[in-house]
């Protein structure tokens, strides 16, 4: 093998095919072969890597992915499947090519569901000319434009709010839906939250429900837990606004198993502790103002300690 020839080369699951002929941001592209059969192009920064690389699919252990879809010449708006990219983010990404001939890496995901059409060019395009006089965007309307698109940016224009404050923004805010008002609005909903939020213990219940239903990605593919050295990874979690550090673990399913645990101690036994509080408080208003609601929670030796008054 010569010097910066990586074919028969193993990386994680992967192995080197060969070059592939292409190049991305002037690293060459080599065509490799999955443990799972597939096949996929990666450059050589991300085979050499501290993170080691896949293709999009995990063992069935892994709780959030799955084979990916073969897109290769599907169009979606103006942007067509060229080849299949690695995984960010526990999401499959494919290297597109836009009408306009500018290459655009886009996740499946945002392909299938019409997110993104194209590489941007076309949803510049609309913004540049678009006249948006008396046009209302829910609480603010557009007067006049300020000054016009410039370098890539698009128009600024002068806006008036129903509570009569005048502001800018860009067409691009407008148009997108992420200018509703000058800031009053966001202003009036963050002084509803406690209508709708339960917040104690600087614990928010409907944020820890919401995040037991809908895991988030990171760069491993499951929330709280980041590879660290090749093959090792690290698992974390944050409760009552600190961070804790639940240690390495050898693979990516011991490091899922232990911030799993620790979800049902914290958030899951929170939310336990919390309904268990309220179901009392309501048979006995009087014993729950003379006895607020606590958690307090200890960390040592990898193992949580919580006292609390509610019962779990």
């Amino acid at each position: 093998m010569v010097k910066n020839d990586l074919q028969g080369a193993r990386f994680g699951r992967l192995t080197v095919l060969g070059d592939s002929g292409q190049r991305q941001d002037g690293c060459i592209l080599w065509r490799c072969r999955c443990d799972c059969g597939g096949e996929i192009l990666v450059s050589s920064g991300r085979l050499n890597s501290a993170e080691p690389p896949n293709c999009g699919c995990v063992s069935k252990t892994h709780p959030l992915q799955r084979r990916a879809e073969d897109l290769t010449g599907q169009t979606f708006g103006e942007l067509t499947a060229l080849y299949r990219m690695e995984s960010a983010g526990g999401r499959t990404r494919w290297m597109c090519r836009c009408s306009c001939g500018k290459l655009h890496p886009v996740r499946s995901l945002d392909l299938k569901k019409g997110n993104i059409k194209s590489c941007g060019c076309k949803q510049y395009s609309a913004f540049k000319g678009a006249d948006l006089t008396g046009r209302r965007f829910d609480r603010a309307v557009a007067l006049y434009p300020v000054r016009g698109p410039h370098k890539g940016s698009s128009a600024i224009w002068r806006c008036r709010c129903d509570c009569g404050k005048e502001f800018e923004t860009s067409a691009y805010s407008l148009l997108n839906g992420f200018t509703h008002s000058c800031g009053c609005l966001t202003k009036e909903a963050g002084e509803k939250l406690h209508t709708y939020l339960h917040l104690t213990e600087d614990t928010c219940v409907e944020r820890l429900v919401s995040t037991q239903n809908n895991p988030r990605n990171n760069s491993s593919g499951f929330r709280g837990v980041y590879p660290i050295r090749r093959g090792t990874y690290r698992a974390v979690i944050q409760f009552q606004k600190k961070r804790y550090d639940l240690g390495c673990y050898k693979n990516f399913e011991e490091a899922v198993r232990a911030r799993l645990d620790a979800e049902d101690s914290l958030h899951a036994g929170f939310v336990r502790a919390y309904r268990n509080y309220q179901a009392k408080a309501d048979d006995d208003p009087q014993w729950a103002v003379e006895n607020p609601f606590f958690y307090h929670v200890k960390y040592a030796n990898r193992e949580f300690r919580v006292d609390t008054n509610a019962g779990m």
